[in-house]
């Protein structure tokens, strides 16, 4: 949040981290991401019918059903119907088991005009065995399928953007605006205040420093530099080695060992899925 940039360098060393990527709206990146994101509209609908084409028939009617509400959902927030996409999925499952997978069993755009034709069998099958080759590690072709449920999702709406990118200057780094002290590190650090505003693509500030945007303050640490990009991202380095008390390793530090805990659970967890 508007709060992040105060404490991104020495999180960053707490982590062991070198480098701070900040987006010139990461204060305000979920709304931001709210307003480029596409709207999506999804139903569902239990089938549970033997894989096969009466079961094709059924997921296609009730597919269509459910297209024409999911549809009309976005269309109703603005979009024009003509940039929507159509996803049908398939749920499907071994007989005897309860993880069904879901595969694609027709994408639409533009819009169908008339009934929503869906890929042929042999097709849900072979994608259906690929996931579960790929979750599970097996098939079994012995085992009867079982379509579980259909889904439907419409999307559309998205925002097409893309960054600009700016010509680096070569000028010089502009004075502070004012020059203050902040405490960081167990002592009092001066620091030039700069404002985002001044600042030009390929200028450097280096620390201690203050940056201030229109809606975030970024601290740039002793030791750290600020630079900012072609695409008016603000980049933190370490430039100066830090100097640790004891090495990476000798001490247990509770948010490593959690970072790392979770990493290695996650591991045994897909082994075990892997083995079953």
């Amino acid at each position: 949040g508007g709060a992040g940039g105060q404490h991104a360098c020495l999180v960053a060393d707490a982590l062991g981290m070198t480098s701070v990527l900040i987006h010139p709206l990461s204060s305000l990146l979920s709304a931001y991401g709210m307003g480029l994101a596409d709207i999506r509209s999804v139903r569902q609908q239990a089938i549970e019918e033997p894989f096969g084409e009466k079961a094709r028939m059924n997921l296609q009617g009730i597919a269509g059903r459910l297209a024409k509400d999911t549809i009309a959902e976005v269309v109703s927030q603005g979009v024009a119907a003509g940039k929507i996409a159509l996803h049908v999925r398939a749920h499907i499952r071994y007989a005897g088991t309860d993880t069904p997978l879901i595969v694609e069993a027709g994408a639409f755009r533009p819009l169908p005009r008339g009934p929503v034709k869906l890929a042929p069998l042999a097709k849900m099958k072979a994608a259906f065995e690929r996931a579960h080759k790929a979750q599970f590690g097996f098939i079994d072709r012995s085992k009867e399928l079982v379509v579980e449920a259909v889904s439907v999702e419409a999307v559309g709406g998205g925002a097409a953007f893309r960054e600009k990118v700016s010509k680096v200057t070569r000028s010089k780094l502009p004075r502070p605006a004012r020059r203050t002290r902040f405490f960081s590190g167990g002592r009092w650090q001066r620091a030039g205040v700069y404002t985002r505003d001044t600042l030009l693509p390929g200028h450097k500030v280096m620390g201690p420093a203050i940056i201030i945007e229109p809606h975030q303050t970024v601290v740039v640490e002793h030791g750290w530099r600020a630079e900012l990009t072609a695409k008016d991202h603000l980049v933190l380095r370490r430039v100066q080695k830090l100097r640790r008390a004891r090495a990476i390793g000798t001490h247990a530090d509770p948010v490593m060992l959690e970072v790392f805990n979770n990493l290695f659970m996650s591991i045994a967890e897909q082994m075990g899925v892997a083995l079953q």
